[in-house]
């Protein structure tokens, strides 16, 4: 699988890394190590280092789901859905240290490239700590309806559900 610019595929040894950062990245919304195990087990193909020289500084994890949901947080997933349609993008973050350097950029190159080898035509994900207009410069469009204002009760009064096509 090809990589872009200085992301390299996950593996087992980088979860204690993906749990810290992403305690920094997502406060509000903690996961635990199985949680990211889980998702690397069912689609590593999605999985995503940020590899820097002071270490690890980022990591992005997508898989196939259902459009017009959202999974549980922190819930484990020993298979994916029967009904896949999209790329789910589960997360991105970037350790503080390297924010602004345009490594969101290229994770959506790595997104946008699963997608497309995929063959999904679209990309979902949940936005949460205000990022709705950091997810529409990279060409994510918020998609309300009734049904995922529910389900979305759990990830926060600011959660959007947001889609971009490929």
């Amino acid at each position: 699988m090809a990589q872009t610019r200085g992301w390299r595929p996950m593996t087992a040894k980088d979860l204690d890394d993906v749990v810290a950062i992403a305690s920094i990245g997502f406060p509000d919304h903690p996961e635990d190590r199985n949680c990211f195990a889980s998702r690397l087990s069912v689609f590593p193909e999605g999985c995503f280092i940020l590899d820097r020289e002071a270490g690890t500084k980022g990591y992005l994890i997508t898989y196939p789901w259902t459009a017009n949901s959202a999974p549980v947080l922190n819930r484990t997933l020993a298979v994916l859905p029967d009904d896949v349609s999209v790329l789910y993008l589960h997360d991105l973050a970037l350790h503080p240290d390297v924010r602004g350097e345009g490594w969101s950029r290229s994770a959506m190159d790595n997104v946008l490239a699963v997608a497309t080898r995929g063959g999904w035509s679209g990309v979902a994900l949940v936005a949460v700590n205000e990022a709705v207009d950091f997810w529409r410069r990279h060409g994510f469009e918020v998609q309300q309806t009734s049904a995922m204002a529910a389900k979305l009760a759990s990830y926060g009064a600011d959660a959007r559900y947001m889609v971009r096509r490929v």
